[in-house]
Order: structure tokens, then C-alpha cells, then sequence
């Protein structure tokens, strides 16, 4: 998975913010979301990034899983990233 081209990303305290810069348009991810995309980003699979934040916050894997998969899936419909 990559960043859209028109997409740059900036790191702040609580996250990333991410601007699409042909529209304007930014998201911001908190610091759980910009992990799981930096993660993704670093070329790991969603299943292993899953496995790390159950460890990291002791939550149930099938609930991180989940989440991963939110992330994923709202990134790739907004068209921040490229699978």
C-alpha cells in the first residue's frame, strides 16, 4: 500500500494529517491511525498490525482486526492510499 501522489502527510502530537493537495481536502488520523498507516506504509500486512495494537492496548485481536480493517478501508475510500 502507498499514498495516493496528490496526498502528503504531516506527523503532529495526536496523529498524522494527511491533504490532498489537488482538492484541498485533509484528514487528520489520531495516533492509533497513523500507526496502522504508517505500518501499512512500512509494508506490513493489516493482520500483523492487528496483532500489535491487541498487544499495545489490550484489546481482543478480533476487535483490532476490525479496526485495522476500518482504517484500511476508509483510507482507500477516501483515496488517500493505493493498494
Amino acid at each position: 500500500m502507498r499514498l495516493h501522489p496528490d496526498v502528503s502527510t504531516t506527523d503532529t502530537d495526536d496523529g498524522t494529517v494527511l491533504l490532498n493537495e489537488r482538492t484541498g481536502r485533509y484528514w487528520q488520523l489520531n495516533n492509533t491511525g497513523a500507526h496502522v498507516l504508517h505500518r501499512l506504509l512500512d509494508g506490513r500486512e493489516p493482520a500483523a498490525i492487528a496483532a500489535d495494537l491487541a498487544d499495545r492496548y489490550g484489546i481482543e485481536p478480533q476487535q483490532a482486526e476490525r479496526d485495522v480493517t476500518a482504517v484500511i478501508e476508509r483510507l482507500l475510500g477516501s483515496k488517500l492510499v493505493i493498494s
